[in-house]
């Protein structure tokens, strides 16, 4: 997919299936992700049909999906090259053959940071058309809370179909248990990708032999590590209308490591309570058997540790006769709101969604705290109609972690998050409320780590005599030297609401002046308002301090995305 002139010229003493699996493999080794393929060296370059597997990811699932789907194609005598949508226009698609898309969404159904500009340059009306033979197949990785479902994947299917290409398999649209439903279309559709292929599959000959399992470690999303919760403590201040929490967990002879950046995956219990009243409206006592992911087990436990009690999916709403509404907030809601009699309890309960683990960005740096992760987070807690609601993980463990001991985790790698690999170069942090989670990880990291690039930080919040969060931590740093600079944002301290944009704005002249350094810019938190505001804020300062018109200062910040210095960790 390399947009320059190819490594193997149409002159060389190749067959045109050789060339393109030679083009592919050197675009692959020299300017991207590296072309997994198991044929053997022995195996003849024609066996093996090129395929492209581009990724859109804003927390590193996407990405490992196409690293993961890459080793299949492999086996399957494909030649794959696994490419950052960041790297891929328009053109690019023109000259390929066989493609997967596997990208996610966030927020209010955007396209993944990196995958944005090709996502734009495929929706605008003036996208040029690819040919027929270019097949393709889209898994689209979302999550049925939100409005948007996989809304990214779905506009880019639709995309290129209407720009000519052939679909080949039906696009799957993953939900947060995307195990089964990605192995499924991955199986398709290289199997779709495998028929009228120029080039042949692996004879049994070429087939390669059995390989050595890859060691995994003895805990991960299938086995989470049952953590020691240290500490639960709250960083609010008496008054605050907000309840965040500090929580360290331990996690001493689990083989779990991380890098500043991640994110920690814990698995919540439900509240006993909201347990509790579902019994009660299913009229039951909590000792049925049930069968569930685990096996089979009493009701009661299900409801506690394996199902999920929160928005009601699908195919639970069909069981009950219901359409999803405003007033459905939940599974109790749904149940509440059933006809009766209601459905068999194995009917129901097979209609469940699984209960998935939370991720939340790591507020710790392992050379730090040692054998240690550290999280932020706000417990969630509001009201509809007449009964007041929790966030599950939040309040998991705002009120019970403690009590409990212990909670599964395990590691979410982010690689798009990082602090600059160059110690010398300058960080801007963007981080309001639990925002500053990952920034806590990139200054102790700096700090063990000697790093002498200035760091600037912007902060913000409700008040702060009850709010600033890491207070007396941030001004140490601020003592030594470290934080170069902090601005904060205490929107209720004042007639007229202030935000972290607008303390950029204010700034705006030293932030171009960091950026010209070669600064990188970081933002953590919501993902609808929040961070829409600082991006147009940086657009703005960009065009006023930099002198560029609005398509230039969208060049510019496009650059920033591409080369990794723009990275956002948003929700």
């Amino acid at each position: 997919m390399s947009s320059s002139v190819p490594f193997v010229p149409d002159s060389a003493p190749f067959t045109p299936a050789q060339r393109a699996w030679l083009n592919g493999f050197f675009a692959g080794a020299f300017s991207r992700a590296p072309v997994h393929s198991s044929a053997s060296p022995e195996s003849p370059a024609e066996s093996l049909s090129p395929l492209t597997i581009l990724w859109g990811s804003q927390t590193g699932t996407a990405e490992s999906l196409a690293k993961q789907a890459a080793k299949e194609a492999g086996k399957r005598g494909f030649a794959p090259t696994v490419i950052d949508m960041a790297t891929t226009t328009t053109t690019d698609l023109s000259t390929t053959q066989n493609l997967l898309v596997i990208t996610s969404t966030y927020g209010d159904g955007e396209p993944p940071d990196n995958a944005k500009a090709l996502h734009d340059a495929l929706l605008s009306p003036d996208a040029a058309t690819v040919p027929a033979s270019l097949r393709y197949t889209v898994c689209a990785l979302g999550d049925t809370n939100y409005e948007l479902f996989c809304q990214c994947g779905k506009n880019m299917d639709e995309a290129l179909a209407k720009l000519g290409a052939t679909r080949i398999t039906e696009r799957v649209d993953c939900d947060v248990d995307y195990d089964d439903d990605y192995a499924k279309w991955l199986d398709t559709a290289l199997g779709a990708l495998s028929e009228g292929n120029a080039s042949p599959a692996l004879s049994a000959a070429q087939e390669p032999g059995p390989t050595e399992p890859e060691s995994a470690p003895a805990y991960g999303k299938k086995n989470p590590f049952p953590a020691p919760v240290l500490t639960v403590r709250n960083l609010n201040g008496e008054g605050s209308a907000k309840e965040v929490n500090h929580v360290e967990f331990s996690l001493k002879d689990s083989g779990l490591t991380y890098e500043t950046g991640d994110a920690l995956a814990v698995l919540p219990t439900n509240d006993p309570d909201l347990v509790a009243q579902v019994l009660t409206a299913l009229g039951c006592d909590g000792e049925e058997a049930v069968t569930t992911s685990v096996g089979e087990q009493p009701l009661r436990a299900a409801l506690a540790s394996n199902l999920d009690l929160g928005k009601p999916s699908p195919k639970l709403l069909a069981a009950l006769n219901l359409s999803a509404s405003d007033d459905i907030v939940d599974v109790l809601d749904a149940i509440q709101a059933a006809s009766r009699p209601l459905p068999s309890l194995a009917d129901l309960v097979a209609n469940f969604k699984k209960l998935q683990p939370r991720l939340y960005s790591i507020s710790s740096s392992p050379k730090a705290h040692p054998g240690e992760v550290h999280l932020t987070v706000g417990a969630v807690r509001y009201t509809v109609g007449d009964r007041a609601r929790k966030g599950v993980c939040s309040t998991f463990l705002a009120e019970r972690a403690v009590a409990a001991g212990t909670a599964g985790v395990f590691v979410h790698a982010n690689k798009a998050f990082r602090p600059p690999a160059d110690p010398n170069l300058p960080m801007i942090m963007v981080g309001p409320g639990t925002g500053i989670a990952p920034f806590r990880a990139f200054l102790e990291e700096r700090t063990a780590t000697a790093a002498t690039g200035k760091n600037w930080l912007f902060f913000g919040d409700q008040h702060a005599a009850t709010d600033y969060l890491y207070q007396e931590q941030i001004g140490d740093w601020q003592k030594s030297g470290l934080l170069s600079r902090v601005d904060t944002a205490f929107s209720r301290d004042q007639a007229q609401k202030i935000y972290v944009q607008d303390r950029m704005r204010e700034a705006g002249a030293e932030l171009w002046s960091w950026l010209e350094a070669g600064a990188h810019f970081y933002v953590c938190g919501d993902a609808k308002r929040m961070a829409k505001d600082v991006d147009a804020a940086l657009h703005d300062i960009i065009t006023e301090y930099g002198k560029k018109s609005p398509e230039e200062a969208a060049e510019f910040v496009q650059e920033l995305k591409t080369t990794k210095r723009y990275a956002r960790d948003v929700y």
